[in-house]
């Protein structure tokens, strides 16, 4: 049996499918608006936004795998996001990149096990001229070391 809140949820679900419906090209978003509601599209989402647009749960499925903004699961409570532009490559944003992984034991597109942090790649945070850079939310840091990057994390 379905407990409250996942009949919930596949009912918020299907309610943001069917007022999204109408739009051209609607799959896309139907699952932003998944998104932006949720945090993330879960597997549930898929059976029920194939039903409302009439199209095969492997179609709605290979646009969500194939779109790596699309989370399949719940956000961690802070976004970590580390620029993987040419600039910041040059300053040791690859090294960062490494220490990162390793300090918070996920890889990119993943939410640590106690929930507090998603890692994600990102292509450009405007702040070349302090290379390499991250954002935590909203914050953007720049000539970030691993050194520093364990003091801002902790």
């Amino acid at each position: 049996m379905k407990g409250e809140s996942s009949q919930i949820e596949e009912s918020s679900i299907r309610a943001l499918a069917e007022a999204h419906a109408h739009r051209p090209g609607a799959l896309l978003p139907i699952l932003h608006a998944i998104q932006d509601e949720l945090g993330y599209v879960p597997d549930a989402a898929v059976p029920i936004v194939a039903n409302v647009l009439n199209l095969s749960r492997a179609e709605v499925h290979g646009v969500v795998s194939f779109y790596h903004f699309f989370r399949t699961s719940p956000p961690g409570r802070r976004t970590l996001y580390v620029c993987r532009a040419e600039a910041c490559q040059s300053m040791g944003a690859r090294a960062l990149e490494r220490h990162v992984r390793e300090k918070l034991d996920v890889d990119f597109h993943e939410t640590t096990a106690d929930g507090r942090f998603s890692l994600e790649p990102v292509y450009c945070l405007g702040n070349c001229a302090c290379s390499p850079a991250i954002m935590i939310g909203e914050d953007v840091y720049g000539r970030v070391t691993p050194e520093r990057l364990d003091e801002l994390l902790s």
